[in-house]
């Protein structure tokens, strides 16, 4: 019974990370094949400083992925060398990995703030439920699917979950950045 709940929670969510992820390749693929749109002379001013990209990118991972993450592993495609994307891609998940370790701290030594409790209570405190019933295979979850990896962290942290454990099943994470880079790069060649 509990295997067959954990299995349609992680496949629901994957299959909305799928969808998104289809949404995505297809927006681009029209973007770049069929409309005369020059999408890197419109975004010139952020997408030739890569300093920005990632300040951007790593806000935005701490602040539970408010912009998803693929279209960073877009914006890596300008090299078109695939050591160079693949590179930029393992840097991303780097920071996102990284984002999810200081989410985990900000819930281990900070979960009696205000602010801990404001964001549990408004970003990811619906999360809870499941840490109770899943225990560590919502770290899993939350790394390969959309559901904000930073912020399933700080309610691990807040649990004071095992950090080793949580440093384990947060890699991951890591399978996600290479599954969707490689869709992306693959669509790129079309």
């Amino acid at each position: 019974m509990e295997w067959n709940e954990k299995t349609r929670f992680f496949l629901k969510n994957l299959l909305q990370g799928v969808m998104w992820l289809t949404l995505l390749v297809v927006a681009f693929l029209i973007l770049k094949n069929r409309l005369d749109v020059d999408y890197v002379a419109w975004l010139s001013p952020i997408y030739e400083s890569p300093a920005w990209v990632y300040l951007i990118y790593s806000a935005s991972e701490l602040f539970f992925g408010i912009v998803p993450p693929e279209i960073f592993m877009i914006w890596g495609l300008r090299s078109g060398n695939i050591i160079h994307y693949a590179l930029i891609v393992l840097l991303l998940a780097c920071i996102s990995y990284c984002a999810g370790v200081v989410g985990f701290f900000f819930g281990a030594y900070l979960n009696r703030t205000t602010l801990f409790k404001k964001l549990k209570r408004k970003v990811f405190g619906k999360y809870e439920k499941y840490l109770t019933r899943f225990g560590a295979f919502l770290i899993v979850v939350a790394a390969l699917t959309p559901i904000p990896f930073s912020g399933v962290s700080m309610l691990i942290g807040s649990v004071h979950f095992p950090w080793r454990k949580y440093c384990l099943f947060a890699l991951t994470r890591f399978l996600r950045y290479g599954v969707y880079s490689f869709v992306i790069w693959k669509a790129n060649m079309l």
